[in-house]
């Protein structure tokens, strides 16, 4: 068993042999706890780290009950005295980027810990779910990134998977086990960017540090908090959620709050042994061997809803809370697939929630107008096209994106310049984990780059916003912030609009003319266009991009790259479109049977206007024959 110091070391990212001296690869280190006995410093402070520039910098670990602990950093110093549960906290005066390594020396009344080549610069936090963690290995030109990854000055963190319901102050350093992947993941450490180190990274946080570096010749430090399959509630403090007076979220609470307390490990237990020995039966029966790790009775007892990882609140005990007090620069959020699988509670537990999330994290690091770049639900399905469009309407995450860029436009709209937005669903591919993340997480690296780093007039990043909606005879008219196009030059696609009937039809996207030139010729307002429909003909109102994998190509004129985000000027939830398919709207999720009549309602509408453009094309292409009587006389 190793020694305390040499235990303590490992927590400070140093291992040295207690025998001859010498300094161990850092690979060896694995399974460090969290907390280890006598003085220790948290492990989110480590060797090779990024401290925030021009901040006050806090650093926190454990002791003994009482003991004085002095913490420096060049020539600043700061002491505290452990409480009497041991922690202690100091804080440092806030310091501008240093690039040169630094020592922090951590003194206690009987060790010292050394953290070496510590920079300073800015730490920005990574959040979401799978396609945020989704690591740069695995996406289209990933392999480019890694064999040129190596920047000294970029430094990378992993928090491992951690749980609540209490909040967690530590975390450990280890070797996790991925079921999804099927392998382990070095977790906890902080390192300097290399191949080796950057391919198991978030491609987005990845791409993301890399230009915010590149850029601004400052080190970055970012710190992965993201976990696959989690929703925006368990990322969201439980008080928090309490504090909600949305009927949906206290019902959400309810729920688990019922399954956690009608959780019976005994009979889960029960079940399980029942289940393996019915196993072994049937393989027995069947003359085939029973494998090794089945052989047995399950013996162990689980803990149930409690330890559910979609606990709410518990993804934010346990793997942002380790984090909780930590001087950073900003985050960046990319999440929403799991809550989509709710159907349309899930939609308006998501309207709710996510804002009071967003102000959750920055009172979490102390700082109400931290900034916060929203990335929206990515792309999952075939893509939608006008043959079946009306079908590809109907999905809950369709909702969750214009949620998302809702709670952003309410958030900027409101004079917060700090929240940020950028879109996804053009980075199109049909697995609900596109590989194309690189072009996402630069989309935010613009953001970012325009807003914190003084290059707002070369980096436009916004995407255009309507600014007013005109319902005029057979049309509607969209009056946006700035000048629109087809990237391509040709026709504007994705838009939908919809009578009181609630059934939406893709709509002929024209920009408005206000005039002609000296020529004769029409002068167009870019600014401002035109949709209407052969099957709509009282528009009332509109959808943009309103598929899962939608057709849509509106972005800001030029080179921009600013996609018009997924919006809708309607508040019709999936069971009210097209109107009337059902008798009785349900307050929950819609049932199977439900589902499977308004798709049916959708694919007739598709079928509908089929019909009916192709009447339409061959009018235009055979007029109507000339009247009876009428015709050529031969001369």
């Amino acid at each position: 068993m190793r020694s305390t110091s040499v235990l303590l070391l490992a927590l400070a990212g140093l291992l040295i042999s207690p025998a001859l001296g010498q300094r161990l690869p850092r690979e060896d280190v694995v399974d460090v706890p969290a907390r280890a006995e006598g003085l220790c410093v948290s492990n989110l402070f480590q060797s090779h780290m990024v401290l925030q520039r021009q901040r006050p910098i806090a650093l926190w670990g454990w002791g003994a009950p009482g003991e004085q602990v002095q913490v420096q950093l060049g020539a600043d110093i700061a002491s505290a005295q452990a409480d009497a549960e041991g922690a202690w906290r100091v804080e440092l005066p806030a310091r501008e980027a240093e690039a040169t390594p630094q020592v922090v020396t951590i003194r206690g009344e009987s060790a010292e810990l050394l953290l070496e080549d510590v920079l300073v610069g800015d730490v920005w936090i990574l959040g979401g779910q799978s396609n945020m963690e989704f690591e740069l290995a695995k996406v289209e030109n990933g392999e480019l990134e890694i064999a040129t990854a190596n920047y000294d000055q970029l430094r990378i963190l992993t928090v491992p998977y951690g749980e609540g319901p209490d909040l967690q102050r530590g975390f450990a350093r280890l070797h996790e086990w991925s079921g999804w992947f099927g392998r382990h993941f070095r977790k906890g450490d902080w390192d300097v960017c290399r191949p080796e180190v950057a391919r198991e990274l978030s491609a987005i946080g990845y791409v993301f540090a890399r230009r915010l570096h590149m850029a601004s010749g400052v080190p970055i430090g970012v710190i992965d908090a993201s976990r696959g399959g989690t929703t925006v509630e368990t990322w969201t403090p439980r008080e928090v959620l309490e504090g909600l007076e949305a009927e949906v979220v206290r019902a959400k609470l309810q729920d688990w709050d019922e399954r956690v307390a009608t959780w019976d490990a005994e009979a889960d237990l029960a079940r399980r042994v029942q289940q393996a020995q019915q196993r072994r039966a049937r393989l027995e029966a069947e003359g085939k061997p029973v494998p090794a790790d089945q052989q047995a009775d399950p013996t162990d007892l689980r803990p149930g809803p409690i330890a559910d990882h979609n606990l709410p609140g518990s993804c934010y005990a346990g793997m942002l809370g380790p984090l909780v007090g930590l001087s950073i620069k900003g985050v960046v959020f990319h999440q929403g697939y799991n809550n989509a699988l709710d159907g349309m509670p899930g939609v308006r537990l998501y309207e709710q929630v996510l804002p009071a999330m967003i102000t959750a994290w920055r009172a979490a690091f102390g700082d109400p107008e931290l900034p916060f770049g929203l990335l929206s639900l990515c792309t999952d399905g075939y893509p939608q096209t006008r043959e079946d469009y009306c079908e590809k309407m109907f999905n809950a995450g369709i909702y969750i994106r214009a949620a998302q860029y809702r709670a952003f436009l309410d958030l900027w709209e409101a004079g917060d310049r700090n929240i940020g937005f950028a879109s996804t669903y053009d980075l199109r591919r049909r697995w609900y984990h596109p590989q194309v993340k690189l072009p996402a997480g630069e989309r935010l690296a613009r953001w970012a780059l325009a807003t914190q780093y003084g290059h707002g007039r070369k980096l436009p990043w916004k995407p255009p916003a309507l600014v007013e909606l005109r319902r005029e005879e057979g049309q509607l008219v969209l009056r946006l912030d700035t000048d629109v196009m087809d990237p391509m030059d040709g026709a504007i696609e994705g838009f939908a609009v919809a009578g009181e009937d609630r059934r939406f039809h893709p709509a002929t996207a024209t920009y408005l003319q206000v005039g002609e030139d000296d020529r004769g010729r029409p002068r167009l307002d870019r600014k401002q266009l035109v949709l209407t429909s052969l099957m709509v003909p009282e528009p009332v109102h509109f959808r943009y991009a309103w598929g899962r994998n939608p057709l849509g190509n509106l972005q800001v004129t030029g080179n921009k790259d600013l996609p018009f985000a997924t919006q809708r000027s309607d508040d019709w939830d999936l069971a009210e479109v097209p109107l009337g398919v059902l008798e009785e709207l349900p307050e929950g999720k819609l049932s199977r049977r439900d589902q499977g009549r308004i798709r049916a309602a959708l694919r007739e509408e598709d079928a509908r206007r089929r019909v009916a453009e192709a009447r339409a094309l061959l009018e235009e292409l055979d007029p109507a024959p000339p009247a009876e009587g009428a015709g050529t006389q031969d001369g």
